[in-house]
């Protein structure tokens, strides 16, 4: 492989691995903020769980990501270099100052940054955008309804089993282990795939590969790199999600875990690459307003959608900048 390609795959592993320690807080903020794992079990728990996604899920979001949302035929290596580089810059400044926007939508605005200052708004393929863009107003919707339902499906199932709060407190840390896992499977094999999509539109772009199909080794490296990144924790991140939207019980952690997989299972089934952070977020709010409104610090919540509203045109803007700079000194 030539060496600029070689450099954009490890540069796109390295962008999976800042999206699991940036998204580790979608797995675990719950679980640790409930005191049902201590972060060194549950960073283990997430990384597991995110790891083995790719035995479950096919490559339908890789699909949308690396073919269906940008004209591949005008895309070169040195814009997926500059998208990339966007992405990553992107993660590590929200990451800096505590904040949990989409690592999926950096990457897709990034991308979407370095194409347009190479060919124009037209390398853009409208109709592979309009998923994408009504998931950024639903996902966050759907996790908080599904939430709000659950807590209060799981608030009459107690009422009605009479169980005291020492019981139900006990149960709920036992499931809380699987709505963890289950949230973890979504993450990664959501997330994962995008940047199995960046990597064969890669490959494609170089002529390495004839038609776009994932190859084995592409979808084991990415899920490898999220593991580890997730490995790596992202403790800023997890303070925000798991304790300054609202106060959660074990009961609470298993309905917004809950609430956010079924939406991510969801969407990854169609191809939709969600935000996992939008999904948990939502579900978190939705679960904490069941007790009452007030209990949710809605202006914490207001900062973090200032964050997802922010996150596609900014990476878009510095993958562009990325790319002139870029473009100098390699090949357009």
């Amino acid at each position: 492989m030539p060496i600029l390609v070689i450099s954009v795959i490890a540069l796109s592993l390295i962008f999976d691995y800042t999206n699991g320690m940036h998204d580790a807080a979608n797995s675990i903020s719950t679980i640790v903020s409930t005191r049902v794992l201590s972060p060194r079990l549950a960073v283990l728990w997430a990384a597991f769980f995110n790891f083995v996604a790719f035995l479950i899920f096919g490559t339908a979001v890789a699909s949308t990501i690396g073919k269906g949302m940008i004209d591949v035929s005008m895309v070169t290596p040195t814009v997926i270099l500059a998208g990339v580089v966007g992405a990553i810059c992107w993660n590590l400044i929200t990451w800096y100052f505590g904040l949990p926007s989409s690592s999926s939508h950096a990457l897709i605005g990034g991308y979407a940054g370095a194409a347009i200052a190479k060919s124009g708004f037209g390398v853009l393929i409208p109709r592979g955008w309009d998923k994408t863009l009504l998931f950024i107003i639903l996902a966050p919707v759907i996790g908080l309804v599904l939430g709000y339902f659950f807590k209060i499906a799981a608030s009459w199932a107690i009422f009605k089993s009479k169980q005291g709060p020492t019981g139900v407190d006990k149960w709920s840390r036992v499931l809380q282990l699987f709505s963890a896992a289950a949230f973890s499977l979504g993450h990664g094999g959501n997330d994962a795939q995008k940047t199995m999509g960046i990597i064969t539109s890669l490959l494609l772009s170089a002529g390495l590969i004839t038609v776009f199909k994932v190859p084995l080794w592409v979808v084991l490296s990415a899920h490898t790199a999220i593991a580890l990144g997730t490995l790596s924790g992202g403790w800023r991140i997890v303070k925000t999600m798991g304790q300054k939207i609202t106060k959660l019980r074990p009961i609470d952690g298993v309905c917004a875990e809950v609430a956010a997989a079924s939406s991510i299972f969801f969407s990854t089934h169609f191809g939709i690459p969600v935000s996992t952070t939008h999904v948990i977020t939502g579900a978190i709010s939705g679960v904490g307003s069941v007790n009452r409104v007030s209990a949710v610090r809605w202006n914490v919540t207001l900062r973090i959608v200032w964050a997802w509203l922010l996150t596609i045109p900014c990476a878009a803007m510095v993958s562009g900048l990325i790319y002139t700079l870029a473009k100098l000194v390699l090949p357009a």
